[in-house]
């Protein structure tokens, strides 16, 4: 029996799309490091830094539950 592990995503894709906005637009325009934006917007970060989080959800003026969300683990890691 295969145990489900749960994981954080972001929502932050769907926001920027939503928004009509690129992530290097995104990143650039609110002093944020392309990469850290891409990983998050890609859901591929491995971790995440408190003080991104918070200006992320500044600009884009939106709570922390708007951003993240958790979910089950669909990767074939295991």
């Amino acid at each position: 029996m295969k145990l489900l592990t749960k994981i954080v995503k972001t929502r932050l894709k769907e926001i920027l799309d939503e928004r009509g906005l690129s992530i290097r637009g995104f990143a650039f325009g609110n002093d944020l490091s392309f990469e850290t934006v891409r990983r998050l917007y890609n859901n591929t970060a491995k971790q995440y830094q408190r003080e991104t989080l918070g200006r992320i959800c500044d600009v884009l003026d939106i709570k922390i539950e708007d951003l993240l969300y958790i979910t089950e683990d669909d990767s074939n890691d295991s």
